[in-house]
This record gives C-alpha cells, sequence and structure tokens, in this order.
C-alpha cells in the first residue's frame, strides 16, 4: 500500500524527514508546507538537499494542502518557541480527519498528566471529531527513552529505577534560536533561560518519565526536576555563534518521577559545548556523546546507544534519527485507532523499507 503525505516544515529535522519521504518507496508525496516565502515555490528534493527532482512545489498555504486530502501529515515544524501555534496547526488537521506523525510539541509524546486539561482537550476533541490519530516521538523525547527501556524493562525480575540520559556536545548543534534563547547557553548564570523557568523541564520532558512509569504499571507521586550550569572558561566558538566567557557553556538536569521519596523513573541530560567541561559529570561511551539507559533491579543494566553517520556527526545522526523515527511511523499511525497514540500502542514501527535493499 502506498501512503499519500504532505510534509509540514523543512528545518533541522524536516529536510531530513522531507528526504526520507522522497526515497520511500511505500510514500508518496504530495505536498509541502513552507512558513515563509524564502522557500515557497521550491522543489521538494532541493529543499530535502537530494539532486532529484520531485515535481512537488513547497507551498505556504495549508487550506490547499489539507485540501488534497492526504492519508498522513508528517509534522517537524519548529515548536518549542511558537507553541500555541503548533498546537492550533495540529488541532486543524486532525479536524481535517487526517492523521498525523510529528517530532513536536515533545509533550504530546505522552502527554496525560503533563499538559494541562485546557490545552489537551482541543487535541483530544479533534482527533475524535475527525477519526484521527496523532503520534509524536523522534529520539529523545522517543526511542531512546520509550522504547529502548521499556524493551530492557521486559526481561527484568524488578525494576528499581530506569535512567535514561542524554549526554551530548552540543557544539556543532546549529540552531541559534534553540540553543542560546531557549537553553541559554551564551547567557549569564544568573539570567534563567525558556528551558529552566520553572516547570517547563516537567512539561518538555514529564511525557517520558511518566510514560516509562505507565509502561512499568506504576503511578507516580510526582514529577521533580532538578538543573546544574557551568561557565565558559573563556569564548567558545560554536555552530550557532559565540559563548562569551563566563556565560553558561555546560549544563545537566533531570526530571524525576517520585513514588514517595524514590526517583523510579528519570530523564537526565548532560549538555556540554567542549567535552573538557565539568569532567565530573557523566562521560559519553564515544566521541561527542551518546544516549544511555540505565536499569536497577534485577538484572541491572547499562546500555549506550552510540549514534554516528557518514554524512555529518552525532547531532546530524541525532536529527536524521528524529526525522526517520516519525516518517517510518507514517504506516502505523495510519492504521492505528483515532486518538493520541504512544509507543505504548506503536510498538513495532520498521523501516526503511525497500531502501535497505542496495543495488
Amino acid at each position: 500500500m502506498t501512503y499519500r503525505v504532505v510534509h509540514w516544515g523543512t528545518g533541522n529535522v524536516g529536510k531530513h524527514a522531507l528526504a526520507g519521504i522522497i526515497e520511500d518507496p511505500r510514500l508518496e508525496l504530495v505536498g509541502v508546507k513552507v512558513s515563509g516565502s524564502a522557500k515557497e515555490g521550491r522543489d521538494a528534493g532541493e529543499l530535502a538537499g537530494l539532486e532529484t527532482h520531485t515535481g512537488v512545489t513547497a507551498t505556504t498555504d495549508a487550506a490547499a494542502l489539507l485540501a488534497l486530502r492526504p492519508d498522513c501529515v508528517v509534522y517537524t515544524a519548529m515548536a518549542d518557541n511558537r507553541l500555541v501555534e503548533a498546537l492550533e496547526d495540529l488541532r486543524t488537521i486532525l479536524s481535517a480527519g487526517i492523521d498525523i506523525a510529528a517530532s513536536a510539541p515533545v509533550f504530546l509524546q505522552y502527554p496525560w498528566g503533563v499538559l494541562p486539561q485546557d490545552m489537551l482537550a482541543p487535541i483530544e476533541e479533534a482527533a475524535a471529531a475527525g477519526g484521527a490519530s496523532l503520534f509524536v516521538n523522534g529520539i529523545d523525547p522517543g526511542f531512546a527513552n520509550d522504547l529502548l527501556p521499556l524493551a530492557l524493562a521486559g526481561t527484568c525480575r524488578r525494576v528499581d529505577q530506569i535512567r535514561c540520559l542524554e549526554i551530548l556536545d552540543y557544539a556543532t548543534y546549529d540552531n541559534a534560536t534553540v540553543m542560546f534563547d531557549i537553553m541559554g547557553f551564551g547567557k549569564p548564570l544568573d539570567e534563567t533561560p525558556m528551558l529552566l523557568q520553572p516547570g517547563v523541564l516537567s512539561l518538555a520532558w514529564g511525557s517520558v518519565v511518566r510514560q516509562l512509569a505507565a509502561g512499568l504499571g506504576v503511578e507516580l507521586d510526582a514529577v521533580t526536576e532538578t538543573h546544574e550550569r557551568i561557565p565558559a572558561p573563556e569564548d567558545l566558538e560554536i555552530a550557532a555563534g559565540t559563548v562569551a566567557v563566563g556565560t553558561t557553556a555546560a549544563m545537566r538536569f533531570e526530571v524525576r518521577g517520585m513514588i514517595g521519596d524514590r526517583a523510579v523513573t528519570v530523564l537526565e541530560h548532560i549538555t556540554r559545548l567542549r567535552a573538557d567541561l565539568a569532567p565530573e559529570w557523566p562521560r559519553p561511551a564515544q566521541e561527542g556523546g551518546n544516549y544511555r539507559v540505565e536499569i536497577t533491579g534485577e538484572p541491572n543494566y547499562a546500555m549506550d546507544l552510540c549514534l554516528s553517520s557518514d554524512n555529518g556527526d552525532h547531532n546530524h545522526a541525532g536529527l536524521v534519527a528524529t526525522a526517520m523515527r516519525v516518517v517510518n511511523a507514517v504506516p502505523a499511525v495510519v492504521a492505528a485507532a483515532p486518538g493520541i497514540r504512544t509507543t505504548l500502542d506503536l510498538p513495532l514501527i520498521t523501516g526503511p523499507g525497500a531502501r535497505t535493499v542496495r543495488p
């Protein structure tokens, strides 16, 4: 079966997702949504960085794309700094009866107990009214801290704690909005960035610890968060710009799912802009960084997921992984029952189809 797909958003993740759609024999690209005139009218192959000419040109006209009645929208538009607009996008698409496989907003990975009901209800109501399904995932939040740890937990006699870590050097991550405005790198340590405002970490990654708890069959009493930062010892030049001496250059945070006074499910990020910063914090298993799952129980597990790519570094590989987790989910999302679907509902997402076989 071939699935007709509209792609929505062609940024850092989106361009890789668009390439994946174009190359997947299971999918037929019928439209591309962009946010500005600079990309309008350009061929999808060009926007995806491919030599392929698809004949599908990008547009800013969302209504025209929904009128095409695709089977699914692959939604990879930026949401961190346009949350209200992103939620309205999803509501509109679902109301039109069109399924969505998305990389954002990330809290929709598992929103119950995370998102205020007045924000969640319109999405659930739109999905019910349109008879459409929504699946939000990626690498983190996503595969590295939902399917992977739960698969390991399935071999345990007892689980005391699941801890999922991202240990990455972000120096090559080229997105100034995320790096400076949202995460606060290059900002004074006495200035609290958007990401570290009270409750934001729990909103962004509370879905992870709550879904892990649901997968274990336990109910959390609370979700807590903590963070620390260290300054740059000198001026640092990174892909997104300059980080001045004395401003934030490394960050560590945890979101903890608590039962009583015990952390049962934990999401931890250790983010550096240079490998030698904060040497006392957990170190990666490979240069640049990796994802890690640690399970304390019987038996104990420690597993490192090391990403790399022939076309870039670990950050490039992570963007591709996020994109393809979403693109490869399209058949499962279309087949799923209406509503917000999670990895607990769609555990088997396979790919990349015939692209695996090379001449």
